[in-house]
Protein backbone atom coordinates (compact mmCIF):
# COMPACT_ATOMS: atom_id res chain seq x y z
CA UNK A 1 0.00 0.00 0.00
CA UNK A 2 2.63 2.39 0.70
CA UNK A 3 4.36 1.85 -2.45
CA UNK A 4 1.20 2.18 -4.35
CA UNK A 5 1.05 6.04 -2.12
CA UNK A 6 4.61 6.60 -3.35
CA UNK A 7 3.75 6.20 -7.08
CA UNK A 8 0.29 8.03 -6.60
CA UNK A 9 2.36 10.97 -5.02
CA UNK A 10 5.11 11.16 -7.54
CA UNK A 11 1.94 11.21 -10.67
CA UNK A 12 0.32 13.45 -8.61
CA UNK A 13 3.65 15.96 -8.18
CA UNK A 14 4.14 15.22 -12.08
CA UNK A 15 0.69 16.42 -12.75
CA UNK A 16 0.90 19.77 -10.92
CA UNK A 17 4.81 20.37 -12.32
CA UNK A 18 3.39 19.75 -16.25
CA UNK A 19 0.13 22.42 -14.66
CA UNK A 20 1.84 24.60 -13.10
CA UNK A 21 5.24 24.64 -15.16
CA UNK A 22 8.86 23.76 -14.23
CA UNK A 23 9.92 27.36 -12.71
CA UNK A 24 6.39 27.90 -10.70
CA UNK A 25 6.73 24.17 -9.59
CA UNK A 26 10.28 24.66 -8.04
CA UNK A 27 9.33 27.60 -6.04
CA UNK A 28 5.89 26.19 -4.46
CA UNK A 29 6.28 22.69 -4.16
CA UNK A 30 9.47 20.45 -4.61
CA UNK A 31 11.64 23.21 -2.69
CA UNK A 32 8.67 23.61 -0.31
CA UNK A 33 6.40 20.95 0.63
CA UNK A 34 5.92 16.95 1.47
CA UNK A 35 2.80 15.43 0.29
CA UNK A 36 1.86 12.71 1.99
CA UNK A 37 -1.11 10.24 0.68
CA UNK A 38 -3.58 8.31 3.30
CA UNK A 39 -6.66 7.07 3.58
CA UNK A 40 -7.91 10.24 4.68
CA UNK A 41 -6.78 11.89 2.09
CA UNK A 42 -3.50 14.81 1.06
CA UNK A 43 -1.78 16.16 3.91
CA UNK A 44 0.35 19.06 2.04
CA UNK A 45 3.31 20.21 4.72
CA UNK A 46 4.95 23.78 4.58
CA UNK A 47 7.20 25.54 6.02
CA UNK A 48 4.73 28.52 7.44
CA UNK A 49 1.51 29.76 6.78
CA UNK A 50 2.36 32.20 3.99
CA UNK A 51 3.47 29.04 2.13
CA UNK A 52 0.41 27.46 2.77
CA UNK A 53 -2.31 30.75 2.12
CA UNK A 54 -0.34 31.17 -1.49
CA UNK A 55 -0.82 27.82 -2.40
CA UNK A 56 -3.81 27.18 -1.63
CA UNK A 57 -5.20 30.37 -3.13
CA UNK A 58 -3.20 29.94 -6.02
CA UNK A 59 -2.97 26.24 -6.68
CA UNK A 60 -6.06 24.88 -5.55
CA UNK A 61 -7.43 23.93 -8.60
CA UNK A 62 -4.43 22.64 -10.15
CA UNK A 63 -3.89 20.32 -6.95
CA UNK A 64 -7.63 19.28 -6.91
CA UNK A 65 -7.15 18.64 -10.83
CA UNK A 66 -4.07 16.61 -10.68
CA UNK A 67 -5.62 14.39 -7.31
CA UNK A 68 -8.94 13.76 -9.55
CA UNK A 69 -6.39 12.39 -12.64
CA UNK A 70 -4.54 10.40 -10.04
CA UNK A 71 -7.24 9.20 -7.91
CA UNK A 72 -9.87 9.61 -10.30
CA UNK A 73 -12.00 12.03 -8.00
CA UNK A 74 -11.09 14.29 -5.94
CA UNK A 75 -10.15 13.92 -2.00
CA UNK A 76 -9.87 16.37 1.21
CA UNK A 77 -6.39 18.53 1.11
CA UNK A 78 -5.62 19.51 4.33
CA UNK A 79 -2.29 21.68 5.24
CA UNK A 80 0.43 21.32 7.94
CA UNK A 81 3.07 23.48 9.14
CA UNK A 82 6.62 21.41 9.69
CA UNK A 83 9.42 23.50 10.64
CA UNK A 84 12.15 20.54 9.60
CA UNK A 85 11.41 22.05 5.76
CA UNK A 86 12.71 25.16 6.82
CA UNK A 87 16.11 23.75 8.62
CA UNK A 88 18.65 24.04 5.60
CA UNK A 89 20.02 27.37 5.89
CA UNK A 90 19.42 28.48 2.48
CA UNK A 91 16.02 27.60 2.54
CA UNK A 92 15.45 29.05 6.21
CA UNK A 93 16.39 32.46 4.46
CA UNK A 94 14.23 32.47 1.70
CA UNK A 95 11.24 31.40 3.57
CA UNK A 96 12.10 34.15 6.03
CA UNK A 97 12.24 36.80 3.70
CA UNK A 98 11.15 35.66 0.13
CA UNK A 99 12.93 37.41 -1.79
CA UNK A 100 13.92 34.36 -4.14
CA UNK A 101 9.87 33.86 -4.39
CA UNK A 102 9.55 37.59 -5.26
CA UNK A 103 11.80 37.67 -8.06
CA UNK A 104 10.54 34.67 -9.95
CA UNK A 105 6.80 35.34 -9.71
CA UNK A 106 7.41 39.23 -11.01
CA UNK A 107 10.13 37.60 -13.48
CA UNK A 108 7.39 34.83 -14.79
CA UNK A 109 4.86 37.78 -15.71
CA UNK A 110 7.80 38.77 -18.07
CA UNK A 111 7.39 36.21 -20.54
CA UNK A 112 10.77 35.72 -22.32
CA UNK A 113 9.79 33.35 -24.20
CA UNK A 114 7.32 33.56 -27.18
CA UNK A 115 3.64 33.26 -25.80
CA UNK A 116 0.46 31.60 -27.55
CA UNK A 117 -1.15 34.00 -30.01
CA UNK A 118 0.61 35.61 -32.90
CA UNK A 119 -0.54 38.65 -34.86
CA UNK A 120 -0.29 36.12 -38.05
CA UNK A 121 -2.81 33.81 -36.81
CA UNK A 122 -5.50 36.64 -36.16
CA UNK A 123 -8.14 36.64 -38.69
CA UNK A 124 -9.26 40.06 -39.35
CA UNK A 125 -12.65 40.81 -40.30
CA UNK A 126 -15.27 43.62 -40.27
CA UNK A 127 -15.77 43.75 -36.56
CA UNK A 128 -12.16 43.61 -35.54
CA UNK A 129 -10.19 44.95 -38.28
CA UNK A 130 -9.67 49.09 -36.44
CA UNK A 131 -8.66 46.76 -33.72
CA UNK A 132 -6.01 44.94 -35.87
CA UNK A 133 -4.51 47.99 -37.31
CA UNK A 134 -4.32 49.91 -34.04
CA UNK A 135 -2.45 47.01 -32.80
CA UNK A 136 0.19 47.25 -35.61
CA UNK A 137 0.67 51.34 -35.12
CA UNK A 138 2.36 50.17 -31.67
CA UNK A 139 4.59 47.95 -32.78
CA UNK A 140 5.45 49.93 -35.94
CA UNK A 141 5.97 53.40 -35.11
CA UNK A 142 8.59 54.79 -32.68
CA UNK A 143 6.34 56.64 -30.47
CA UNK A 144 2.38 55.51 -30.86
CA UNK A 145 0.19 58.27 -30.66
CA UNK A 146 -2.46 55.76 -28.92
CA UNK A 147 -0.84 55.65 -25.25
CA UNK A 148 -2.90 54.02 -24.01
CA UNK A 149 -4.74 51.58 -26.80
CA UNK A 150 -8.03 49.86 -24.52
CA UNK A 151 -9.05 47.21 -25.79
CA UNK A 152 -12.80 46.07 -24.84
CA UNK A 153 -15.54 43.70 -25.72
CA UNK A 154 -17.27 40.46 -24.86
CA UNK A 155 -15.48 37.11 -24.28
CA UNK A 156 -14.24 35.27 -26.99
CA UNK A 157 -14.08 37.82 -29.00
CA UNK A 158 -10.04 38.03 -29.43
CA UNK A 159 -8.77 40.70 -26.88
CA UNK A 160 -5.89 38.57 -25.60
CA UNK A 161 -5.38 36.95 -29.00
CA UNK A 162 -3.93 40.58 -30.09
CA UNK A 163 -2.71 41.49 -26.17
CA UNK A 164 -0.26 38.07 -26.82
CA UNK A 165 0.22 39.28 -30.45
CA UNK A 166 1.24 43.02 -29.69
CA UNK A 167 3.96 41.34 -27.30
CA UNK A 168 5.38 38.86 -29.40
CA UNK A 169 5.88 41.33 -32.61
CA UNK A 170 7.18 43.52 -29.87
CA UNK A 171 9.75 41.72 -28.90
CA UNK A 172 10.43 40.13 -32.45
CA UNK A 173 11.19 43.66 -34.27
CA UNK A 174 12.50 45.38 -30.88
CA UNK A 175 14.77 42.57 -29.11
CA UNK A 176 16.71 43.91 -26.12
CA UNK A 177 13.15 46.16 -25.14
CA UNK A 178 11.20 45.35 -21.78
CA UNK A 179 7.75 44.18 -22.18
CA UNK A 180 5.47 42.26 -20.00
CA UNK A 181 2.43 40.63 -20.50
CA UNK A 182 0.30 39.80 -16.90
CA UNK A 183 -3.63 39.98 -15.95
CA UNK A 184 -4.92 42.67 -13.81
CA UNK A 185 -5.10 40.29 -11.01
CA UNK A 186 -1.79 38.49 -11.28
CA UNK A 187 -0.04 42.38 -10.77
CA UNK A 188 -2.51 42.82 -7.72
CA UNK A 189 -1.10 39.48 -6.50
CA UNK A 190 2.39 40.36 -7.41
CA UNK A 191 1.33 43.72 -5.31
CA UNK A 192 0.82 41.38 -2.65
CA UNK A 193 3.04 39.58 -2.33
CA UNK A 194 5.64 42.45 -2.68
CA UNK A 195 4.14 44.23 0.25
CA UNK A 196 4.26 40.98 2.67
CA UNK A 197 7.47 40.10 1.79
CA UNK A 198 8.86 44.27 2.17
CA UNK A 199 10.17 44.36 -1.62
CA UNK A 200 7.64 46.93 -2.99
CA UNK A 201 10.91 48.87 -4.67
CA UNK A 202 11.80 45.56 -6.57
CA UNK A 203 8.00 45.40 -7.72
CA UNK A 204 7.93 49.05 -8.52
CA UNK A 205 11.24 48.87 -10.38
CA UNK A 206 10.35 45.90 -12.50
CA UNK A 207 6.85 47.46 -13.66
CA UNK A 208 7.79 51.12 -13.97
CA UNK A 209 10.87 50.75 -16.30
CA UNK A 210 9.29 48.52 -18.58
CA UNK A 211 8.75 49.82 -22.55
CA UNK A 212 5.86 47.69 -22.87
CA UNK A 213 3.40 47.24 -20.38
CA UNK A 214 0.43 44.98 -21.38
CA UNK A 215 -2.19 44.15 -19.05
CA UNK A 216 -5.42 41.74 -19.56
CA UNK A 217 -8.90 42.06 -17.12
CA UNK A 218 -7.87 45.69 -16.33
CA UNK A 219 -11.39 45.87 -15.20
CA UNK A 220 -10.24 43.16 -12.13
CA UNK A 221 -8.85 46.80 -10.59
CA UNK A 222 -13.10 48.09 -9.82
CA UNK A 223 -13.23 48.30 -6.28
CA UNK A 224 -9.79 47.55 -5.58
CA UNK A 225 -8.55 51.38 -4.12
CA UNK A 226 -4.92 50.93 -3.18
CA UNK A 227 -4.40 48.80 -6.54
CA UNK A 228 -6.03 50.92 -8.72
CA UNK A 229 -3.87 53.43 -6.67
CA UNK A 230 -0.63 51.46 -7.23
CA UNK A 231 -1.50 51.21 -10.47
CA UNK A 232 -2.18 54.79 -11.39
CA UNK A 233 1.22 55.26 -10.31
CA UNK A 234 3.05 52.42 -12.20
CA UNK A 235 0.52 54.27 -15.56
CA UNK A 236 2.48 57.91 -15.06
CA UNK A 237 5.55 56.50 -14.64
CA UNK A 238 5.53 54.36 -17.70
CA UNK A 239 3.17 57.41 -20.23
CA UNK A 240 5.68 59.75 -18.69
CA UNK A 241 8.45 57.89 -20.05
CA UNK A 242 7.11 58.11 -23.56
CA UNK A 243 6.77 54.13 -23.31
CA UNK A 244 3.73 52.29 -24.08
CA UNK A 245 0.69 50.63 -22.52
CA UNK A 246 -2.04 48.64 -24.15
CA UNK A 247 -4.84 47.38 -21.67
CA UNK A 248 -8.34 45.15 -22.04
CA UNK A 249 -11.08 44.73 -20.33
CA UNK A 250 -14.50 43.37 -20.75
CA UNK A 251 -16.63 46.91 -20.78
CA UNK A 252 -15.52 50.41 -21.99
CA UNK A 253 -13.29 52.14 -19.03
CA UNK A 254 -16.20 54.21 -18.44
CA UNK A 255 -18.50 51.37 -17.89
CA UNK A 256 -16.39 49.69 -15.06
CA UNK A 257 -17.82 50.43 -11.82
CA UNK A 258 -16.23 51.35 -8.52
CA UNK A 259 -13.54 52.74 -10.81
CA UNK A 260 -11.42 56.22 -9.82
CA UNK A 261 -11.78 58.80 -12.15
CA UNK A 262 -7.89 59.08 -12.22
CA UNK A 263 -7.45 55.96 -14.33
CA UNK A 264 -11.12 56.16 -16.08
CA UNK A 265 -9.77 59.66 -17.47
CA UNK A 266 -6.16 58.39 -18.17
CA UNK A 267 -7.92 55.45 -20.04
CA UNK A 268 -9.80 57.30 -22.56
CA UNK A 269 -7.15 59.92 -23.15
CA UNK A 270 -5.68 56.83 -25.40
CA UNK A 271 -7.51 55.00 -28.06
CA UNK A 272 -10.34 52.68 -26.58
CA UNK A 273 -11.22 50.44 -29.58
CA UNK A 274 -14.44 48.13 -28.90
CA UNK A 275 -14.27 44.38 -30.45
CA UNK A 276 -17.28 42.73 -31.13
CA UNK A 277 -17.73 38.81 -32.03
CA UNK A 278 -17.26 38.52 -35.80
CA UNK A 279 -19.19 37.81 -38.60
CA UNK A 280 -20.20 35.07 -40.34
CA UNK A 281 -17.06 35.18 -42.83
CA UNK A 282 -15.22 35.68 -40.09
CA UNK A 283 -16.27 32.76 -38.47
CA UNK A 284 -15.81 30.88 -41.61
CA UNK A 285 -12.04 32.12 -42.11
CA UNK A 286 -11.65 31.21 -38.72
CA UNK A 287 -12.46 27.17 -39.21
CA UNK A 288 -10.78 27.30 -42.01
CA UNK A 289 -7.40 28.39 -40.56
CA UNK A 290 -7.98 26.50 -37.77
CA UNK A 291 -8.48 23.23 -39.32
CA UNK A 292 -5.33 24.08 -41.84
CA UNK A 293 -3.17 24.77 -39.12
CA UNK A 294 -4.17 20.75 -37.77
CA UNK A 295 -3.39 19.21 -41.41
CA UNK A 296 -6.79 18.58 -41.58
CA UNK A 297 -9.55 19.73 -44.29
CA UNK A 298 -12.96 20.62 -44.01
CA UNK A 299 -15.80 20.77 -46.63
CA UNK A 300 -17.73 24.43 -47.31
CA UNK A 301 -20.59 22.82 -46.32
CA UNK A 302 -19.32 21.89 -42.67
CA UNK A 303 -17.49 25.13 -42.56
CA UNK A 304 -20.61 27.22 -43.37
CA UNK A 305 -23.04 25.14 -40.65
CA UNK A 306 -20.08 25.53 -38.18
CA UNK A 307 -19.93 29.55 -38.25
CA UNK A 308 -23.77 29.52 -38.92
CA UNK A 309 -24.92 27.93 -35.97
CA UNK A 310 -21.67 29.29 -33.25
CA UNK A 311 -22.39 33.02 -33.92
CA UNK A 312 -21.10 34.46 -30.61
CA UNK A 313 -17.69 33.22 -29.47
CA UNK A 314 -14.52 32.79 -31.23
CA UNK A 315 -13.65 29.73 -28.09
CA UNK A 316 -16.64 28.04 -28.67
CA UNK A 317 -16.35 27.64 -32.33
CA UNK A 318 -12.55 26.91 -32.14
CA UNK A 319 -14.12 23.85 -29.14
CA UNK A 320 -16.96 22.72 -31.76
CA UNK A 321 -14.34 22.64 -34.88
CA UNK A 322 -11.81 20.72 -31.92
CA UNK A 323 -14.31 18.18 -31.57
CA UNK A 324 -14.76 17.61 -35.44
CA UNK A 325 -10.88 16.97 -35.98
CA UNK A 326 -10.40 14.81 -32.64
CA UNK A 327 -13.28 12.74 -34.46
CA UNK A 328 -12.07 12.68 -37.72
CA UNK A 329 -9.17 11.42 -36.86
CA UNK A 330 -10.01 8.69 -34.13
CA UNK A 331 -12.47 7.07 -36.80
CA UNK A 332 -10.05 7.81 -39.64
CA UNK A 333 -13.67 8.49 -41.05
CA UNK A 334 -14.08 11.57 -43.27
CA UNK A 335 -16.70 13.83 -41.61
CA UNK A 336 -19.77 14.91 -43.20
CA UNK A 337 -22.04 17.50 -42.79
CA UNK A 338 -24.61 14.78 -41.23
CA UNK A 339 -22.30 13.44 -38.49
CA UNK A 340 -21.10 17.03 -38.17
CA UNK A 341 -24.61 17.89 -36.92
CA UNK A 342 -24.95 14.36 -34.65
CA UNK A 343 -21.44 15.28 -33.06
CA UNK A 344 -21.91 19.13 -32.42
CA UNK A 345 -26.15 19.06 -31.40
CA UNK A 346 -25.15 19.03 -27.63
CA UNK A 347 -22.36 21.56 -28.31
CA UNK A 348 -24.46 24.07 -30.30
CA UNK A 349 -27.00 24.40 -27.49
CA UNK A 350 -24.55 25.40 -24.80
CA UNK A 351 -23.01 27.71 -27.20
CA UNK A 352 -23.35 31.49 -25.97
CA UNK A 353 -25.87 33.13 -27.58
CA UNK A 354 -25.50 36.00 -29.63
CA UNK A 355 -25.79 38.69 -27.40
CA UNK A 356 -23.71 40.03 -24.58
CA UNK A 357 -23.63 41.56 -21.34
CA UNK A 358 -22.61 44.55 -22.81
CA UNK A 359 -25.62 44.87 -25.57
CA UNK A 360 -28.03 44.11 -23.15
CA UNK A 361 -26.62 47.33 -21.09
CA UNK A 362 -26.91 49.72 -23.97
CA UNK A 363 -30.50 48.65 -25.06
CA UNK A 364 -31.54 49.15 -21.43
CA UNK A 365 -29.50 52.59 -20.79
CA UNK A 366 -30.79 53.92 -23.88
CA UNK A 367 -34.54 52.90 -22.69
CA UNK A 368 -34.33 54.51 -19.54
CA UNK A 369 -32.98 57.43 -20.42
CA UNK A 370 -29.65 56.68 -18.33
CA UNK A 371 -25.73 56.38 -18.81
CA UNK A 372 -23.83 52.62 -19.29
CA UNK A 373 -21.66 54.46 -16.29
CA UNK A 374 -24.55 54.95 -14.14
CA UNK A 375 -25.79 51.29 -14.57
CA UNK A 376 -22.59 50.12 -13.02
CA UNK A 377 -22.26 52.69 -10.79
CA UNK A 378 -23.04 52.01 -7.35
CA UNK A 379 -25.89 54.68 -7.45
CA UNK A 380 -29.11 53.72 -5.92
CA UNK A 381 -31.78 56.12 -7.02
CA UNK A 382 -35.10 54.62 -8.24
CA UNK A 383 -34.78 55.58 -12.40
CA UNK A 384 -31.45 53.71 -12.12
CA UNK A 385 -31.95 51.05 -9.49
CA UNK A 386 -34.22 49.88 -12.25
CA UNK A 387 -32.55 49.89 -15.14
CA UNK A 388 -30.15 48.16 -13.38
CA UNK A 389 -32.53 45.47 -12.14
CA UNK A 390 -33.84 44.54 -15.53
CA UNK A 391 -29.74 44.43 -17.15
CA UNK A 392 -29.49 42.07 -14.62
CA UNK A 393 -32.80 40.01 -15.64
CA UNK A 394 -32.25 39.84 -19.05
CA UNK A 395 -28.52 39.10 -19.01
CA UNK A 396 -29.32 36.23 -16.66
CA UNK A 397 -32.09 35.34 -18.94
CA UNK A 398 -30.63 36.06 -21.99
CA UNK A 399 -26.61 34.59 -21.48
CA UNK A 400 -25.11 31.72 -19.48
CA UNK A 401 -23.56 34.18 -17.25
CA UNK A 402 -23.60 33.31 -13.49
CA UNK A 403 -25.19 35.89 -10.88
CA UNK A 404 -21.73 36.19 -9.65
CA UNK A 405 -20.31 36.77 -12.65
CA UNK A 406 -23.36 39.09 -13.43
CA UNK A 407 -22.66 40.76 -10.45
CA UNK A 408 -18.89 41.98 -11.72
CA UNK A 409 -19.59 42.77 -15.37
CA UNK A 410 -22.21 45.46 -13.59
CA UNK A 411 -19.48 47.02 -12.02
CA UNK A 412 -18.71 44.70 -8.86
CA UNK A 413 -21.91 43.99 -7.53
CA UNK A 414 -22.29 41.30 -5.06
CA UNK A 415 -23.99 37.98 -6.67
CA UNK A 416 -26.82 38.63 -3.67
CA UNK A 417 -27.73 42.11 -5.30
CA UNK A 418 -27.92 40.16 -8.90
CA UNK A 419 -30.29 37.85 -7.17
CA UNK A 420 -32.67 40.21 -5.64
CA UNK A 421 -32.52 42.31 -9.00
CA UNK A 422 -34.06 39.24 -10.53
CA UNK A 423 -36.42 38.28 -8.34
CA UNK A 424 -37.28 41.91 -8.41
CA UNK A 425 -38.06 41.95 -12.02
CA UNK A 426 -39.82 38.67 -11.71
CA UNK A 427 -42.09 40.13 -9.45
CA UNK A 428 -43.12 42.76 -11.50
CA UNK A 429 -43.57 40.58 -14.39
CA UNK A 430 -46.06 38.17 -12.28
CA UNK A 431 -48.01 41.12 -11.71
CA UNK A 432 -47.40 42.72 -14.53
CA UNK A 433 -47.17 45.67 -12.52
CA UNK A 434 -47.09 49.24 -13.80
CA UNK A 435 -43.72 50.88 -13.58
CA UNK A 436 -43.38 54.58 -13.76
CA UNK A 437 -39.91 56.31 -14.32
CA UNK A 438 -39.36 59.84 -15.49
CA UNK A 439 -36.73 59.94 -18.77
CA UNK A 440 -35.83 62.86 -21.19
CA UNK A 441 -39.62 63.16 -22.65
CA UNK A 442 -41.22 63.40 -18.92
CA UNK A 443 -42.66 60.87 -16.93
CA UNK A 444 -43.78 57.26 -18.11
CA UNK A 445 -45.87 55.07 -17.19
CA UNK A 446 -45.97 50.92 -18.53
CA UNK A 447 -46.90 47.88 -17.43
CA UNK A 448 -43.48 45.25 -17.14
CA UNK A 449 -44.32 42.77 -19.86
CA UNK A 450 -44.83 45.79 -21.77
CA UNK A 451 -41.64 47.03 -20.69
CA UNK A 452 -39.77 43.54 -21.30
CA UNK A 453 -41.44 43.09 -24.66
CA UNK A 454 -40.23 46.47 -25.83
CA UNK A 455 -36.29 45.50 -24.41
CA UNK A 456 -35.94 42.49 -26.13
CA UNK A 457 -37.30 43.32 -29.45
CA UNK A 458 -34.45 46.08 -29.19
CA UNK A 459 -31.82 43.90 -28.07
CA UNK A 460 -32.66 41.27 -30.70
Amino acid sequence: MQTAFTDEIKAIHDSIAEAVGEAKYKIWFRNSTRFTLTDEGLEIAVPNTFIAGWIENHFAKVIHNALRTVKGSTVPVRFVIDAVLTTPPRQASAVKTHPAVVEEVVRQAHFVPPLKLTLDTFVVGQKNHLAYNAALNVIREEKSPFNPLFYHGGYGVGKTHLLQGICNEYARTRPGTKWMYVSAEDFANQYVLALKTRRLDTFRNRFRSLDLLVIDDIHFLANKNVMQEEFLHTFNSIDLAGKQIVLASDAHPKQIGQLCEKLVSRFVSGMVVRIDAPNFETRCEICRRKAAAMKQKLSEDIVSFLAGQITGNVRELEGALLKLIAYASVSGQKMSLVSAKELLAEHILRADPVVHSSDITEVVARYFDVSTADIHSPKKDRLISLARAFCMYLTRKLTKMSFPEIGRTLGNKNHATVILACRKIEQALEGNQRLQWKSNDGYRNAPARDVLQELMEQIS
